[in-house]
């Protein structure tokens, strides 16, 4: 089979000979199967200024359909354009038809390679004044050292799962406009010798055939042409080592997220920590304060009874001063009522006499009960005077007249 292929090989190398030179950089090999369909990969930063994309595409070799890994390549001279090669299909077979250098961007089967190749001309960029602007949403470069950008918004920017050639079955169905025909008849550059380089060490790498990679090679796209290992290459995504990588990454991920996951653990025990603790503390404080409270209240309270009291036994050490005068005053007022009550005794020398009858006597007016001593009166009041003593009864009313002698 193989050898079948080497054979076949041979003999379109040999019709390519024969085709003149003005038409071998439009059309190369033929074949009868279709390539497969794009690689979706992403797109590597630009290493320089004044480098230009060339997107990847399927070569064709011994053993069957390579890929190419798009690249970032320096034009062969300032101001032009690189025009990407395309499979067509016409007479029977699949033909490829070389890209070239030129001052604009011509046909290319509407095939939509992305990253400003969208199937029509080139949204990716231009040049003015000898440089070249790019750019920036479908061109990774380093905006930091490259000024001279722009951003403007493209649809389908970059390659995807898609059809990679025109005509045939399933193909687009793209044909060149006037501008494009007149394009593919101006004089235009070949590909550069880092170009040429970049492809046929690519069909040397046995893991950029189809049928070992299956459409996913593990080398989509690189940095400049013909590196193939360092920091520059890019995967085809869903690529073997992509996998391993991506299943590197997510332990990765999951390890810090695993880690965060801790970390935000320990920070919300030791925020709860922290909230029980100022809480025990507000609760404490509020404790010591209504403790104070308290203590203040009950001193007021004591030293509002100590002053009430001390202002009752003032009242009453008052009262009692003013009632001592009264009760000293109420014996002198009793002693000369009870000496004024006692009768006069009769002299010793007068002998009793037959009693004429005489008219009774009158009985002596009683002297008035006397009162018991006056109760202290009320604070501020003035002690009751007492009672006049009542007048001795004559002593002739109480006493026997003398008889007198014949």
């Amino acid at each position: 089979m193989r050898i079948n292929r080497s054979v076949r090989f041979l003999l379109l190398l040999f019709v390519m000979l024969a085709i003149p030179a003005t038409s071998f950089a439009q059309i190369g090999v033929s074949i009868t199967v279709a390539p497969p369909e794009l690689v979706a990969y992403e797109q590597p930063i630009c290493p320089q200024q004044g480098y230009l994309w060339t997107p990847g595409y399927w070569g064709y070799g011994p053993e069957g359909y390579f890929w190419v890994p798009g690249t970032w390549v320096e034009p062969p001279t300032v101001g032009v354009l690189w025009t990407p090669g395309y499979w067509g299909w016409g007479n029977g077979a699949y033909a490829w038809n070389e890209g070239y250098w030129g001052p604009t961007v011509g046909f290319y089967g509407g095939v939509n390679y992305g990253y400003g190749y969208g199937g029509i001309g080139y949204e990716g960029g231009y040049w003015r004044n000898n440089e070249f602007s790019y750019n920036t949403s479908v061109n990774y470069v380093n905006r930091e050292t490259f000024h001279n950008t722009y951003e403007k918004t493209v649809i389908n920017e970059r390659a995807g799962a898609s059809v990679s050639y025109n005509g045939g079955t399933g193909g687009t169905r793209a044909r060149p406009t006037a501008a494009e025909e007149t394009v593919a008849h101006e004089r235009h550059t070949p590909a550069t010798s880092a170009q040429s380089s970049h492809q046929r060490s690519a069909s040397e790498n046995h893991e950029l055939l189809a049928s070992v990679n299956h459409g996913k090679p593990p080398i989509a796209a690189t940095s400049k042409p013909g590196e193939f290992s360092g920091k520059g290459v890019v995967a085809a995504k869903g690529a073997a080592n992509e996998n391993k990588a991506a299943e590197s990454n997510a332990s990765e991920n999951k390890a810090a997220a695993n880690k965060a996951s801790e970390n935000k653990a320990a920070e919300n025990k030791a925020t709860a920590t922290r909230t029980s603790e100022n809480k025990a503390a507000a609760n404490k404080a509020a404790e010591n304060k209504a403790a104070a409270t308290r203590t203040s209240e009950n001193k007021e309270a004591a030293s509002k009874a100590n002053e009430n009291k001390a202002a009752e036994n003032k009242a009453a050490a008052t009262r009692t001063t003013e009632s001592k005068p009264a009760a000293n005053r109420a014996p002198e007022s009793k002693e000369p009522t009870q000496k004024a009550a006692k009768p006069a005794p009769a002299p010793a020398h007068v002998k009793p006499v037959a009693a004429r009858p005489e008219p009774e006597a009158k009985p002596a007016k009683a002297a008035p009960r006397e009162e018991s001593a006056p109760r202290p009166a009320a604070q501020h009041q003035t002690a009751a005077k007492p009672a006049p003593a009542p007048k001795p009864a004559p002593a002739h009313e109480s006493e026997p007249k003398p008889e007198k002698k014949p």
